[in-house]
């Protein structure tokens, strides 16, 4: 039975009563962000959603349940399960291609459609793509938040019109380029006068330039159009080296350490600060950088050598300070910051590293190196100053300005190719093209050097046990390193000028260009006048101050503005990107920040509500864990609260709330308290003449309706319990959101806040139940347990506690099923790592507990070379049969406890253990099934 069957009128979407949520949180978190061609490397972007995950959103938002159109429980059964497949199967990434898979679901929603319209959906694959790219459908899929893009891009994936607007002009660019720039040069040929890869010339592309890859094709050819200009102007200054065979070798990268004064007066060198001397430390190719103290000249050098000579134990920089390599004199972190503000930093060349036959090649610097690299000088810089924020840690460190974020040979190459796009795109019309696509591939170009820009940086890192270098965005900020790798643009490989156009060019080709079109505007969300007509809306808000997106993207815009200023003058016609509209509660901004963004969210809730069209729900993804607090009013969470109220106010109703996972599973095994990153959201316009309520009425429905769903949620949907408050709210809220009021007998209106509270002691109160059936000796362990939070007591309360379940503590509870120690008048509950597998199983004539068995699979599922998994689980299956339906409950039972607790490690190993029990359940029962035959 679904969540909100007691109520379920016809008409719902498939989204708004049952999704396959195990099977696609698992596929989701297997989605590799970082595969070849995958939108998320076109360009930097943060908090973006999984591709998949917003895939299904949107189907399962414009598809209809089939209780909608079916009447028979098991057709409608029959029915769900098929949608359910086909949903599983448009969560995996490997899918993202398939034709035959997308033709399949853009049939669906056709038929949806057409269902509610009375009409006859188009079978053929062309028919259906303009059946749902017709405008008078009015089946426009809108993002007014559309950050990376990956809402509008999988809307267009599955044959839906597509908009998505930002303020953020360098989000709008992302996303114009993922579905506006393909779409409009769909199946176009490549202009350029080379022969492309598979053989054909221009003019003979037919079905060979299907989609964008026409365009791709360009890219890649302009690129290398403009390395060979580049490399005329300024490879002078990237030579290569010679090494000791007598071969030169391009040189990869090099490697600089920042310096500053030693503040002991008898030394006064300026120091390195190198964060490691370690430069590689790939098996058989391991390296070092060992430093030379000259007491004449007072001055630091470098020899690289390998690990023959053994590696410096002790480095001189971190985040706490420094030491001085000369005379060992401790640099503190106050003394950092004064110094590198008053003085600046200065920097040296520490090492090279080259492009060996089969490896990386680690060579000292030469004073013709170094000598090369200081007479860079660039033809412009961007003297923006960077915003004081939090995010870049650099700023405590006297780098202001966006150009002191690059050295200068660094600063050359970007301003050299930036310049460069304007002769290209001269060559790109002579080659016999119009204005527009040569602005297009001048816009891939230019995102070509944004990404350039990122690993070109005085803030990369250099991975010593990959070999590679790490761009300036590692996390939501850019953080101060004391030293850093030089890409060389014109290597082939490690962050070189072609690297940076082939992602770009392998993303081109991969986009649904073919399919029906999509747009990208810059609107302010909170203030939008809405030119479409009734959208769908499936969006991702920001949150509070989680990420400064505007003053992190200023790094790609200033570059992104240099080079499109023309092509694109409304979007970068500021200095830098806005930041008073921006919808953001980050303190050093605004003054009420909190209270500006939630009424900002507001406002822009009440508009989606009002343009929303009525025959489809809104979705809208929300990265927010429900952190309880206990305040007057209840124990609710401050972030929901304020996202629901806004919900409410605004006149939506909650419909649903699903969890859906975006890591990747391997976290579902580490011990960390793994949250879904997004919770979808199920909105519906709540209608005019939607009638008040009592808070006993209230409190009536939830005690009849909670309980259904929480059923349906852990032994239909078996979600996972890190998710089951975070899905709770959909079903709660649905009955709270329903009525305009919710009043008490004087008259006060129960607020969401305390509506979160009653949600969550319902939730609190389905799991006590599912104890009842439970064996005695499991029910004192888990009453021990909430008493005594280690899990350790005095004797004489464990005994008062046994006695009403007719338990022994020594001779039963401890001597024969082994579930504590009782000595010295103290009883401890033995702990998951006391049932290893070695530990007694099986025991003759002692039926195991639900206790046990459900702590023995929770050892399975830790971490660790001797634990088994689901196979072991399965194993302890055979000795459990009674109590078997039992553990998952308990599982459920014990996660929310420790979770309580903050114990993270053992939360998580509870939480898999539910989360795998379908596979468990399964692979048990097909064992006994073969013994059995046997």
């Amino acid at each position: 039975m679904s969540p909100n069957t007691t109520t379920m009128p016809r008409g719902k979407k498939l989204i708004e009563v049952d999704l396959p949520l195990g099977t696609i949180n698992a596929n989701t978190g297997r989605e590799n962000t970082g595969a070849k061609g995958h939108p998320w490397t076109l360009q930097q972007w943060w908090a973006r959603r999984r591709l998949t995950a917003c895939r299904v959103v949107i189907f399962a938002s414009m598809v209809d349940d089939p209780s909608t159109y079916l009447d028979d429980p098991s057709e409608i059964d029959v029915e769900r399960r098929r949608l359910h497949r086909l949903i599983e199967c448009l969560s995996l990434w490997k899918n993202n291609d398939n034709e035959r898979l997308l033709n399949e679901a853009r049939y669906e929603i056709a038929r949806s459609v057409a269902r509610q319209r009375g009409e006859t959906a188009p079978t053929e694959p062309a028919e259906v793509l303009a059946y749902l790219g017709n405008p008078d459908k009015n089946l426009k899929i809108y993002d007014p938040f559309s950050g990376g893009g990956c809402i509008p891009l999988e809307a267009q994936r599955l044959g839906l019109r597509a908009t998505g607007t930002d303020l953020n002009p360098v989000a709008v660019l992302i996303t114009k380029a993922l579905i506006e720039l393909p779409s409009q040069f769909a199946n176009h040929p490549p202009s350029n006068p080379d022969t492309n890869p598979i053989g054909l010339t221009v003019g003979q592309g037919g079905n060979a330039w299907r989609g964008a890859a026409g365009l791709a094709s360009d890219i890649r050819y302009y690129g290398r159009r403009m390395r060979e200009m580049a490399y005329k102007t300024i490879g002078h200054l990237y030579p290569k080296v010679m090494m000791s065979n007598g071969n030169e070798a391009t040189i990869l990268a090099w490697f600089w350490a920042r310096t500053l004064p030693c503040p002991n007066p008898v030394c006064s060198v300026h120091t390195p600060l190198v964060s490691t001397f370690q430069l590689s430390s790939k098996p058989g190719n391991e390296y070092w950088i060992k430093p030379i103290v000259n007491g004449v000249t007072q001055s630091v050098s470098f020899t690289v050598q390998n690990h023959k000579g053994g590696v410096r134990e002790q480095d001189t920089a971190s985040s706490k300070g420094a030491l001085c390599l000369s005379c060992r004199t401790p640099l503190s972190k106050e003394y950092l910051h004064e110094k590198a503000i008053s003085v600046s930093l200065g920097e040296q060349m520490i090492a090279v590293i080259a492009d060996g036959r089969r490896k990386r090649q680690f060579l000292s610097p030469t004073d013709k190196q170094i000598q090369t690299a200081t007479t860079a000088s660039p033809s412009w810089r961007p003297t923006q100053a960077i915003t004081n924020t939090p995010k870049v840690s650099a700023l405590g460190f006297g780098i202001t300005h966006w150009h002191q974020m690059f050295n200068d040979r660094q600063l050359t190459a970007l301003t050299t190719f930036t310049d460069l796009l304007q002769e290209i795109r001269a060559e790109i019309l002579d080659d016999g093209t119009d204005t527009n696509y040569a602005n297009a591939i001048c816009t891939y170009l230019a995102l070509a050097i944004d990404k350039a820009a990122v690993a070109w940086s005085r803030f990369g890192v250099w991975h010593k046990g990959y070999n590679k270098i790490e761009k300036a965005y590692r996390r939501q900020a850019i953080s101060m390193v004391w030293d850093y790798p030089e890409a060389n643009p014109f290597s082939d490989r490690m962050q070189s000028w072609t690297a940076q156009v082939e992602h770009i060019a392998n993303v081109v080709e991969r986009l649904p260009a073919s399919v029906n079109s999509g747009t990208a505007h810059q609107v302010d969300a909170a203030t939008a006048i809405y030119d479409i007509d009734g959208p769908v809306i499936v969006t991702d808000p920001p949150y509070y101050n989680n990420i400064d997106y505007a003053d992190l993207s200023d790094y790609l815009y200033i570059w992104l503005r240099h080079a499109l200023r023309d092509i694109y003058p409304d979007l970068f016609a500021g200095i830098l990107t806005p930041k008073n509209e921006e919808m953001t509660a980050i303190p050093s901004r605004f003054e009420n920040a909190t209270e500006r963004f939630e009424n900002l969210l507001r406002q822009t809730l009440q508009l989606m509500k009002r343009h929303c069209n009525p025959d489809f729900p809104s979705s809208i993804f929300y990265a927010y864990k429900q952190q309880e607090e206990e305040r007057e009013g209840g124990r609710a969470s401050t972030g929901w609260e304020t996202m629901l109220s806004a919900l409410v106010t605004a006149g939506f109703q909650i419909v649903g709330t699903w969890p859906i996972r975006t890591e990747q599973t391997h976290a579902l095994k580490s011990n960390a308290n793994v949250l879904a990153s997004s919770v979808i959201l199920v909105c519906r316009p709540r209608p005019d003449n939607a009638p008040m309520a009592s808070r006993n009425d209230f409190l009536t429905a939830l005690s009849q309706e909670i309980p259904i769903a929480l059923d349906h949620l852990t032994r239909e949907s078996h979600i996972a319990p890190v998710d089951l408050r975070q899905a709770a709210i959909g079903p709660g809220m649905a009955v709270y959101s329903r009525f305009c009021n919710v009043d008490t007998l004087s008259g006060e209106p129960v607020t969401v806040r305390q509506a979160l509270a009653i949600i969550n002691d319902m939730v609190d109160d389905y799991l006590q139940q599912q104890a009842g059936s439970m064996d005695n000796e499991s029910r004192f362990c888990l009453d021990w347990l909430r008493a005594h939070r280690s899990g350790e007591g005095r004797f004489g309360d464990a005994e008062g506690l046994a006695r009403p379940y007719g338990l022994a503590i020594k001779t039963g509870l401890e001597q024969r099923h082994r579930l504590l120690t009782a000595n010295q008048g103290k009883v401890k509950l033995l702990d998951i790592d006391s049932y290893n597998k070695d530990r007694d199983l099986p025991r003759t004539g002692v039926e195991m507990t639900t206790w046990e068995g459900c702590l023995r699979m929770a050892w399975e599922m830790q971490p660790g070379e001797d634990r088994r998994g689901v196979d072991g689980c399965v194993v302890i299956a055979q000795h459990v049969i009674t109590q078997l339906d039992n553990i998952e409950g308990l599982a459920r039972i014990l996660y929310d406890i420790y979770d309580k607790y903050g114990d993270s490690a053992r939360a998580v190993a509870f939480n898999n253990v539910a989360v795998s029990w379908n596979d468990i359940t399964t692979q048990a029962a097909q064992q006994w099934e073969t013994e059995a035959m046997l």
